[in-house]
């Protein structure tokens, strides 16, 4: 009776705790949807460039053409690339602990490092490659080159698009939208080479 008689003395001005909980229950719900979205896109984005990457290194290895292998190089890159941002996304939900005072952040930061060591490696061995094949330039079969980087230009395309409406809140999902746009520019510069 006397907690009545308080309450009805001070109302609260601002509406009944369970309106807010529905409201936070709501939002909390809507950000869970926006995450399964983006979980969904990481998936689906990972598995059309790991087949992509099949494709054009058999292609690449059967026309003997450097740039269908570089690219598919670049693409795999581009895979553990997207493999990273979603490990990150992940982390990011996980709270510090006892042990991980810092949260989970320092193993993405080594997954990068090992990563960069992945691409550094990749890069070295196509330069390598390419210094042999400028003192002796082999034919390829161009319309092979060009459609296989084709290919490239719709996956990485529709890779980027999964991303394209997260990339205004989120910079991780940005770095995502970002990565796969300017890929799709790569891929475009194949089929010119080839083209050429």
């Amino acid at each position: 009776a006397q907690f009545e008689r308080m309450t009805s003395r001070h109302p609260h001005p601002h509406p009944p705790a369970h309106g807010h909980g529905r409201a936070r229950a709501h939002a909390h719900a809507h950000e869970h949807a926006r995450d399964d979205d983006f979980t969904a896109a990481f998936a689906i984005g990972i598995g059309l460039n790991l087949a992509f990457v099949a494709i054009e290194a058999f292609w690449g290895w059967r026309i003997d053409s450097l740039a269908l292998l570089a690219d598919a190089g670049h693409n795999l890159g581009d895979v553990a690339g997207l493999v990273l941002a979603w490990g990150g996304a992940l982390a990011g939900r996980l709270r510090p602990d006892a042990r991980h005072t810092y949260g989970w952040k320092r193993a993405s930061i080594l997954a990068a490092f090992l990563n960069t060591l992945l691409l550094l490696f990749a890069m070295g061995s196509l330069a390598w490659e390419a210094l042999h094949r400028l003192r002796a330039p082999e034919a390829v079969d161009s319309a092979t080159v060009m459609v296989v980087a084709g290919i490239g230009i719709v996956v990485n395309t529709a890779t980027a698009l999964l991303f394209a409406r997260g990339r205004a809140h989120d910079l991780n999902v940005r770095g995502a939208f970002l990565h796969m746009a300017a890929d799709a520019l790569v891929s475009a510069g194949v089929v010119l080479a080839g083209g050429l």
